[in-house]
């Protein structure tokens, strides 16, 4: 089963399960067709967590998360006095667009070795499909041409770019062909010389080249020293299901099992699905988490997370016993980082990424988020290139002296929530989605969806969410106006939302081995099941003559 948002990336996916492949090898040619087809979500110059289930049931994590170049640092932007409040903007949106936006890029470093390290194919078979849509053109879907058009302004100071997705001088529109030759060539490249294209070579003395150019950060340095890390998984419980994702600096999984803590303390079912009741005990849980995280949620190698006291029985008591069922509060943090002081949680944290989840019939289960962190990353192309560079330097505060300050080698800090839960041992269901700092909680109502409310799969992935990180409380159209009213009067702050995060891609596992995909409407999400497979060894048609008779 391959779950993807898109479908020419699942059916990439399947491509290499059809062929023998396993779901590791169908994952990385998913991910590599997505930087052609969903651009504007995840490239090979992003970051990631890629959460691996193995058939002998151990579980892994590889972290390719971009990190801030050696040539930045605390003071290397300047705050914008007059960005809303809770903001990360820099004067000159210097930390979001362009070259000085630019954290080091892992996505390539880690793809290319989950797949030698796990796979069964080798980087040309992955990377054919990829190829293939990038060098003919694929037919732009309404969601990429509506991502265009919101950011057209920014692209459009860029011709390489803007070359590609505006021609004419204009955003281009749903059904027209989009041809990236350049970075056929560049995956051609990749092919011939692996990673090290990038880390070591040409491609890398490209991108280097082009930032000194600008009098950006990211230097030959930074590319050559950079390594990705295996993590051990973080796991937590929930009414008998483990919850398992990957640890800090991926935040989503810790935050996650703190909010279930709370929630286990209540009878979730009984208040029903977008009560008022149920809606206004997600907020709080919420508010209480995100003050945590804006404390005390950090890149470990420089900051001490409280990761036992976050997911203590204790403290999930501590906190539960201070929400009133009756009113909204404002929730300050409970726990602090170990080094140095607090943090704005802010919004530096690109909402568009993109999630898979693949899984084969040996075991093998893959949930993967990747980014390049805003829409279109820094908003240009290296030149001759074809590659869309990361704005992953966004998510840092550029304020000094706080537990996500810039530093050089620092890994950025994400929402990230690439789940995989079980029951008894055995998995249950492995999902997860983009939404920048929307994910953790939406794939914790997920969570919630599926184990208190006993959605089908499709439902859960589906239904109406909500979020708040301590400000406006945000509702999807389908949560309705007599509980939007009810929020209000308990002194929530209402925003109606077109949508809380992005398309969801899951797959729940049955006993009997089993699998089904689900998707939803919030991307172009597709499931891609193969089932049956080869003949049995020995079977064969005989030639009608020397067939047996039977009476």
């Amino acid at each position: 089963m391959v779950v993807t948002n898109h479908p020419l990336a699942s059916a990439a996916g399947a491509e290499m399960m059809a062929a023998g492949g396993n779901a590791v090898d169908a994952a990385i040619a998913a991910l590599f067709t997505l930087t052609v087809v969903e651009p504007m979500m995840v490239g090979i110059l992003g970051g990631g967590f890629a959460h691996l289930r193995l058939p002998d049931g151990s579980h892994t994590v590889l972290e390719g998360q971009g990190r801030c170049p050696i040539a930045a640092g605390p003071t290397s932007f300047t705050p914008d006095p007059d960005a809303a409040p809770g903001s990360l903007d820099a004067i000159g949106r210097r930390n979001s667009v362009g070259r000085a936006a630019v954290a080091t890029p892992g996505n390539l470093m880690a793809w290319c070795q989950l797949l030698e390290r796990y796979g069964t194919m080798s980087l040309a078979d992955v990377t054919e499909p990829a190829i293939r849509h990038a060098h003919r053109g694929f037919a732009a879907t309404h969601y990429l041409a509506d991502c265009v058009a919101d950011c057209a302004a920014d692209l459009a100071l860029d011709p390489e770019i803007s070359r590609v997705f505006m021609p004419a001088g204009a955003p281009l529109v749903a059904g027209t062909r989009v041809v990236n030759a350049a970075y056929a060539e560049t995956l051609r490249l990749i092919v011939r010389q692996g990673p090290g294209a990038l880390y070591h070579g040409e491609l890398g003395a490209a991108l280097a080249d082009d930032m000194r150019r600008h009098q950006a950060y990211l230097g030959v340095d930074d590319l050559r020293q950079y390594r990705t890390n295996d993590m051990a998984v973080l796991r937590s419980m929930y009414r008998g299901f483990e919850i398992i994702g990957p640890p800090p600096p991926c935040s989503g999984p810790l935050h996650i099992g703190q909010m279930l803590n709370i929630l286990e303390g209540f009878d979730v079912a009984s208040l029903g699905f977008a009560s008022t009741e149920g809606v206004h005990l997600l907020a709080e849980v919420l508010k209480i988490a995100f003050a945590d995280r804006a404390a005390a949620t950090a890149d470990p190698d420089f900051v001490a997370v409280p990761v036992t006291r976050l997911l203590s029985a204790d403290y999930a008591a501590e906190r539960r016993a201070l929400i009133d069922a009756t009113r909204a509060q404002v929730w300050s943090a409970g726990v602090a980082a170990g080094l140095p002081g607090g943090l704005t949680a802010g919004q530096g944290e690109g909402a568009h990424t993109t999630h898979l989840t693949v899984a084969d019939r040996d075991g093998r289960i893959v949930s993967a988020t990747q980014t390049i962190n805003s829409l279109f990353g820094a908003r240009y192309m290296v030149p001759g290139t074809g590659m869309i560079p990361n704005n992953y330097l966004y998510v840092f505060n550029p304020r000094p002296g706080l537990a996500n300050s810039l530093a050089p080698g620092k890994r950025v800090t994400s929402s990230m929530a690439p789940l995989i839960v079980l029951k008894d041992g055995r998995p249950r269901f492995a999902l997860g989605l983009p939404g920048g700092l929307r994910i953790f909680s939406s794939a914790m109502q997920a969570v919630v969806n599926l184990i208190d409310h006993g959605m089908s799969l499709q439902e859960a992935v589906e239904a109406p969410r909500v979020w708040t990180q301590g400000y406006s409380l945000e509702l999807e159209p389908a949560i309705s106006p007599t509980v939007a009213d009810a929020l209000g009067a308990r002194g929530h702050d209402i925003s109606r939302v077109a949508n809380v995060g992005g398309g969801m891609c899951a797959i729940g596992f049955a006993d009997d081995g089993d699998m089904e995909g689900a998707a939803c409407w919030r991307a172009d999400g597709t499931p891609i099941g193969v089932s049956g497979g080869m003949a049995r060894p020995g079977v064969r048609f005989l030639p009608e003559a020397v067939r047996p008779r039977t009476a």
